[in-house]
């Protein structure tokens, strides 16, 4: 009798672990499928970007991952918190994916400034020498992790907008591209105070040349900023600059500035770049400060969502 309780417990026992070993390979295999399938959704067929190289005008065309590698690499620095690299990684994504919808010539997008930095993998070693393989890794892990994320408001694709640091505030996009979008509001951003403010100073020669103007005296007047302190408008000696070319012409970081004249001009800027969308230095300090990256692109790009690129194309 004992006997075949014994093994009628052995029996039982192997059914048990039996079910036990199927349910772990199906909840194993359903993970998978599922990866499988958001993997299937980040591949759709338009994966390739034709990206212009501005330095000899050449075309080349990357899959969409690989050549955000290169743009992080050459918009953020690569020691930044991994939720800053990771935020920076589907602004770039979203940006990217923007320029693909709305352009009309040959190439999609430039890997300069005007639209945004790409670096080739030689251009990141000459950058970082014997830090490129730690690098590297760090930026590919954050776009790696963001795989196919972009923002959308309302089902659509933005311009993510992006720059390097702001004078505390962003800015309405209508006082800079002179559009306005619900998501991209000013919103306070947290900056390093200690290197927020640059000083640059010109010649009065210099300074006139730039700004193409009569040098005999230096009158400024009629200065108009925005809420944000950021200057629209500003006249010298009966000429009106807007403050995007005042910027512009003297090469200065930021419409957000004094002048100080006296024998040489002397201009003290606050922030740096246009000031639209997400600050890369407020994110970074934001990242230090325990935020994930999905917080810091709501932060920035109010009302919005992210969105898997394969479920919307």
């Amino acid at each position: 009798m004992k006997n075949k309780i014994l093994l009628y417990l052995i029996v039982l026992l192997s059914a048990v672990l039996g079910c036990i070993r199927s349910f772990n390979s199906k909840t194993s295999f359903f993970i998978n499928e599922e990866i499988i399938i958001e993997e299937t959704k980040k591949e759709f067929p338009a994966t390739l970007i034709a990206v212009k190289d501005v330095s000899n005008d050449t075309i080349e065309s990357y899959d969409m991952e690989e050549y955000l590698i290169g743009v992080v690499a050459g918009e953020m620095p690569a020691s930044f918190n991994e939720e800053a690299l990771k935020a920076q990684a589907v602004a770039a994504r979203t940006y990217a994916y923007y320029k693909m919808q709305t352009s009309n010539g040959n190439f999609d997008i430039t890997n300069d400034a005007t639209t945004q930095v790409h670096l080739t993998n030689e251009q990141m070693y000459q950058r970082w020498q014997e830090g490129f393989n730690k690098y590297y890794e760090r930026v590919k892990k954050a776009v790696m992790d963001t795989r196919g994320e972009v923002i959308t408001y309302q089902s659509q694709i933005i311009p993510a907008y992006y720059f390097a640091m702001s004078n505390g505030y962003t800015e309405n996009s209508e006082l800079v591209f002179n559009e306005e979008k619900d998501y991209l509001k000013s919103v306070p951003s947290p900056e390093n105070k200690e290197n927020y403010e640059y000083e640059v100073t010109f010649t009065k020669k210099e300074f006139c040349n730039k700004l193409q103007i009569n040098c005999e005296k230096i009158e400024v007047n009629n200065i108009v900023r925005t809420n944000t302190n950021r200057i629209t408008s500003i006249t010298i000696n009966n000429e009106e600059f807007n403050g995007k070319t005042f910027k512009y012409l003297l090469n200065i970081r930021s419409t957000d500035f004094d002048l100080l004249i006296g024998d040489n001009i002397k201009i003290i800027t606050r922030g740096f770049g246009h000031g639209v969308g997400m600050s890369q230095y407020g994110a970074n300090n934001l990242a230090n400060s325990g935020y994930s990256y999905q917080e810091i692109l709501a932060h920035y790009y109010t009302n919005t969502k992210i969105t898997n690129i394969g479920s919307i194309i």
